[in-house]
């Protein structure tokens, strides 16, 4: 079959090539997950190789390699793989499939005039060394998250026109229904480099595998009837196999994977998965599933891995299961590690406006929320996540008690009193704003940055058509740009 894109990607392949034409050799092409950034290389790789240009795709692990060689070959391009022993090895096609390995012992790449380089937020140093030392080599990284420091100094222009909101919208990903459950207790647990410690992660993760297998469960059959397909998220190997255990115990087959297992063994435990009367009803990993793993049909996801400061680890894991996939409206997200309110700011920030710039200091450790914090941002009900700007849980249906002494959690809830005539002024200046962006033809996450801006939050869960903007919303706008004048002046 014939390599076809949708058109946002396309738009994406236009904004890169402007950028190279406007001098920019090195690219970051960010995109959330789902949102085909392999096909958008391959149509990369395929347009260099009919200009008679020799084209690389950089990964760095053995199983990215086949699984892009086999794309290559759904779609009938010609290719060869660089990889230690591999049966396609062809050093004579213009497109090369490589994994990082192969090319760091080889030390160059003769003629080489396009390589991409998946996964690049997490940077390595001979591929670092490579891009600065070959000025003639056009480079465009793949990330869904961006947030390695550094990334800046190698990558000088960000393409990012499509967010998560918009692709959920598409129907191209599919939302979460999020329940915030029993969590590890982190409390006074060691950290290296601004992140818990794995021996105390996993120690910690082994107390509450009862509590996880448990609550998965209960809402596997209240949601869906019965099991679906699960991915595990555990706080290390040991807690991994533990897990497997107790849910064996309970009845259920699920399958710990770790880097303790040979490649051929997890290929084919990830091919069972995959199939779609599988024997498997979930895998557990620590971090083997969040790169390669494309198995549409899974419906829940159970995060069991606690990070202090790792957001790029977070929404990759959450990405694992926002695959659209025929009949499926949602996906659930079991949260037993704390990382969804830990991060929920600027999740919302990326689900919203998507990346706009490298560096901007988002992996940071974040602020534990109080006690008090976690109990009001989850239904009492039925624990599912509290939606923002709403009385009634979209769950169970739970109505919570108006007050005008509740304490105000950023991102989760807001001041009671009044709240309808809030309401009604925010989706009003949403719906201006909107009308600013198009007119304006600014990129769409103009409207969310603004809102925030405004309003301190972001506009979640409120919709409105586009209407002309008040003199109000004019007079704001223009106290921006003189102030952003003046700033910049300054500066």
């Amino acid at each position: 079959m014939s390599l076809e894109l949708f058109d946002y990607q396309e738009s994406i392949l236009d904004l890169l090539r402007q950028g190279f034409r406007d001098g920019h050799r090195s690219q970051m092409l960010v995109a959330p997950t789902g949102a085909g950034k392999t096909e958008m290389a391959i149509a990369l790789l395929e347009a260099a190789a009919k200009m008679g240009n020799r084209a690389a795709m950089l990964l760095d692990r053995i199983v990215l390699c086949d699984q892009t060689s086999q794309r290559l070959q759904k779609y009938n391009i010609p290719h060869g793989v660089m990889q230690s022993g591999h049966w396609r090895y062809r050093p004579y096609e213009h497109i090369q499939v490589c994994s990082a390995q192969t090319i760091e012992k080889r030390g160059s790449f003769p003629g080489l005039k396009l390589l991409i380089v998946d996964e690049a937020h997490q940077t390595r140093k001979q591929t670092v060394e490579f891009i600065k030392s070959n000025p003639h080599v056009k480079v465009v990284g793949l990330s869904a998250t961006p947030f390695t420091k550094g990334l800046g100094g190698i990558y000088s222009n960000v393409i990012s026109s499509v967010t998560t909101k918009e692709l959920v919208e598409r129907k191209r990903l599919c939302p979460l229904r999020v329940y915030v459950a029993k969590e590890i207790d982190m409390e006074g647990a060691k950290k290296v480099a601004g992140e818990w410690s794995q021996d105390e992660v996993t120690e910690r993760g082994l107390k509450i595998t009862g509590d996880i297998v448990s609550e998965w469960v209960k809402k596997t059959h209240e949601v869906f009837g019965g099991p679906r397909k699960t991915v595990v998220f555990c706080a290390g190997v040991a807690h991994g196999a533990d897990l497997a255990q107790k849910f064996a115990e309970a009845g259920y087959n699920f399958v710990s994977l770790s880097y303790r297992d040979d490649d051929e063994y997890k290929q084919q435990a990830i091919a069972e998965f995959a199939k779609p009367e599988s024997t498997i009803h979930g895998l557990i990993a620590t971090d083997i599933l969040t790169k390669g793993f494309d198995v549409s049909d899974t419906m829940i996801g159970i995060s069991a891995r606690p990070f202090s400061k790792s957001l790029s680890s977070h929404i990759q894991q959450m990405g694992r299961v926002m695959r659209s996939h025929p009949g499926k409206e949602f996906a659930l997200w079991l949260d037993h590690s704390g990382n969804y309110l830990r991060f929920r700011d600027d999740w919302d920030e990326v689900y919203e406006a998507g990346v706009t710039k490298l560096d901007d200091g988002k992996e940071k450790v974040k602020k534990e929320p109080t006690q008090k914090e976690k109990e009001a941002a989850k239904c009492p009900k039925c624990s599912h996540l509290w939606p923002s700007a709403s009385d009634t849980c979209p769950a169970c249906g739970h109505v919570r008690m108006r007050r005008n002494d509740v304490a105000a959690v950023p991102g989760v809830m807001e001041e009671l009193a009044g709240a309808s005539a809030a309401r009604e002024l925010k989706r009003k200046w949403f719906a201006e704003l909107k009308f600013v962006c198009q007119t304006e033809n600014y990129n769409p996450g103009w409207v969310a940055h603004k809102f925030k801006e405004k309003f301190g939050s972001w506009p979640n869960n409120i919709h409105a058509e586009p209407a002309p903007p008040s003199p109000e919303v004019q007079r704001w706008l223009k106290s921006r740009r003189i102030a952003w004048a003046k700033a910049r002046k300054a500066a």
